[in-house]
């Protein structure tokens, strides 16, 4: 019986002891950067963190924050945007973030529920309700053309500022065409001009035929007054998916004769390393270095879907002024962390209740399955420390530090009031939440995928042991929480 008692009180002490002092700032990382639903990745920095959102193929957009370029490894998944709307509510790819005028744009492509993939993809256009990335968004318009075809197919959707003037780029077909660049004329980040595209490149090339005659994916590479769209080329199904090349020759940007096709590629398969493509580019935190993003496989047939992981690498400037992006490095490959990063990755976060400001724990650290959930002022204990793992299924699981378990709605019952409790991963839908940005600052709600329902603060007490269950969204502070690195 002593025994027992010692162990157990040493168990809580592991658990209450606070974390001392800061870890140290990242100094590598190693790709992938991200290994679950990793295809067509757009990555900017912002305010000291990065911001990561690829492909979903559901009806569902979440996106990963970390201080630290490798950390987005582990970052959690935060749902940004879900739609069910019958005509734009499945099949989201490509989803790009930009910022004008204080506000961020989301733009990306999705198809029509009970449609086939994919002549029904469309582009549209989210906008956020303030400076935060995270949002919240609102839909803010469809993004197409008259003259485009297939069924007015537009994919791949990447706006570009040029001497004074905003454009849409993306990739579709116009007069039976193969599947092109194209690009259109802009009044305002949500607004197609002129109610056309133009057409200024297909794949002519052999390089850009390999397994399919496809041009998709365009980006805008700006430096010393040149113009680059860097673009996908050959089937994404294949190895042989890679990068070339367009220059502005100072020309009307909306004709094809204003841009001089590179004859060979730019990025391509190297080593283990096959289909490298659909790229984006950010900045070092001290603007000092240029990198880009883009997705690979590991294998010759890794294909065209959730096998492609998330790739970041540094590159550099011909003497020309054109992009040199050398070789795709190999995945587990130490490589040196951007320049300026100052903060430690973080191993785990702490949920903080917006309400009472207190954090979510496993009561006592216990180890047992049924023991409580709850809050309690928060003390950096491994028992208040969170892994929030993704399930390649837009959701996430709980895992408790000091335990190692998950959080879990007793019995998967749906009543209000249901207590949320720890339990071995079973692997179930009742041990899955979505966590879902829901107010300008951060806040979420922790939304489990079998019930719907959220994680509440059992009448919004704010005393340390208030027990923490499920109950409808009613939209307060006590069902909101911060996701805090530590």
């Amino acid at each position: 019986m002593i025994r027992s008692i010692l162990a157990a009180l040493s168990l809580l002490l592991l658990a209450l002891v606070p974390v001392t002092g800061p870890a140290s700032a990242a100094t590598s990382y190693t790709n992938p950067i991200k290994s679950q639903k990793g295809a067509d990745p757009w990555l900017r920095h912002h305010d000291g963190d990065y911001y990561l959102i690829t492909t979903s193929f559901t009806n569902t957009l979440v996106m990963r924050r970390s201080p630290t370029l490798g950390g987005l490894a582990t970052a959690p998944s935060i749902q940004v945007w879900q739609d069910t709307t019958a005509s734009r509510g499945t099949n989201f790819w490509a989803p790009e973030l930009h910022q004008f005028n204080g506000r961020w744009y989301i733009y990306y492509s999705a198809g029509a529920v009970g449609t086939a993939c994919c002549d029904s993809q469309r582009t549209h256009v989210l906008e956020s309700a303030g400076s935060d990335p995270l949002g919240p968004y609102a839909y803010r318009n469809l993004l197409t053309g008259s003259n485009l075809t297939p069924g007015g197919w537009l994919i791949d959707a990447s706006p570009m500022s040029l001497n004074g003037s905003l454009y849409l780029l993306g990739s579709g077909f116009i007069g039976g065409s193969t599947q092109s660049l194209v690009i259109a004329p802009m009044s305002n980040p949500y607004t197609v001009s002129g109610g056309t595209f133009s057409r200024i490149s297909s794949a002519t090339l052999s390089w850009e035929t390999q397994g399919g005659t496809v041009n998709e994916g365009p980006v805008a590479l700006q430096r010393g007054g040149q113009t680059f769209l860097i673009y996908s080329a050959s089937a994404c199904w294949g190895p042989d998916y890679k990068l070339g090349q367009l220059t502005h020759n100072g020309g009307n940007p909306l004709s094809a004769s204003s841009w001089v096709k590179k004859s060979t590629p730019v990025f391509q398969r190297s080593g283990s390393v096959y289909g490298p493509g659909h790229n984006g580019f950010f900045t070092s935190p001290n603007g000092a270095e240029n990198w880009i993003v883009y997705h690979a496989n590991s294998s010759s047939g890794g294909g065209c879907d959730n096998n492609r992981t998330t790739r970041a690498q540094r590159f550099t400037w011909n003497a020309d002024g054109s992009p040199n992006f050398g070789t795709p490095v190999a995945t587990g490959t130490s490589l040196a962390a951007p320049a300026g990063e100052t903060a430690a990755t973080p191993t785990a976060y702490t949920l903080v209740n917006r309400n009472s400001g207190k954090c979510l724990e496993v009561a006592g650290g216990s180890g047992t399955d049924g023991a409580n959930i709850q809050q309690w002022t928060c003390t950096g204990g491994a028992n208040q420390r969170w892994r929030l793992e993704d399930q390649a299924d837009d959701t996430s699981r709980l895992v408790n530090v000091a335990t190692g378990k998950v959080a879990d709605v007793t019995n998967c019952a749906t009543a209000d009031g249901t207590d949320i409790r720890q339990w071995s991963w079973l692997n179930n839908t009742c041990q899955r939440f979505r966590l879902v940005h829901t107010a300008t600052g951060g806040w979420v709600r922790i939304v489990n995928a079998a019930t719907g329902k959220v994680a509440d603060v059992a009448d919004c007490g704010t005393g340390d042991g208030a027990d923490v269950r499920q109950w409808s969204w009613l939209n307060n502070a006590c069902q909101q929480w911060s996701i805090r690195p530590v």
